[in-house]
């Protein structure tokens, strides 16, 4: 049967809210892509969830922990700003597939590991459930 023929085409059948799909961030991705600095990415566009995301990362791996916490949080707040414009309800799917979403979850993830290295262990355990409801693929692939 195909699309056309299948009267259930494009439903979501388990009666939750549909995925939210970020919009493609051409510049900060080409910013990057062309080698610059996540920090002068943020700076440019502190929008950018993945400009965040990727400094907590980069800060984390090099011991700052705090610092990484305080990135990822930034990057998790603009990223639920995104996805609230983007129709988010605060709750439902928020594919991992689809790369625009990938700075949200990323900074997501980061703000539940680095929650989890000062001891924080509620926030780090709302982040990781939160990260699993939101993709379970993300979680996953980032766990």
């Amino acid at each position: 049967m195909s699309a056309h023929e299948n009267p259930f085409a494009g439903q979501n059948l388990l009666g939750g809210p549909a995925p939210t799909h970020l919009p493609v961030e051409t510049a900060p991705l080409e910013l990057l892509a062309g080698g610059a600095s996540p920090a002068e990415v943020a700076a440019k566009y502190p929008t950018s969830s993945l400009a965040w995301a990727q400094l907590a990362d980069d800060a984390f791996v090099a011991g700052r922990v705090v610092e990484s916490y305080a990135y990822a949080r930034t990057g998790y707040h603009r990223g639920l700003d995104s996805l609230r414009r983007a129709g988010w309800k605060g709750h439902g799917p928020v594919p991992w597939e689809h790369e625009p979403n990938r700075g949200f979850l990323r900074a997501l993830h980061a703000l539940g590991r680095a929650a989890a290295a000062i001891d924080e262990k509620g926030e780090a355990e709302r982040c990781a459930q939160f990260l699993r409801d939101s993709s379970p693929t993300a979680a996953d692939t980032l766990g």
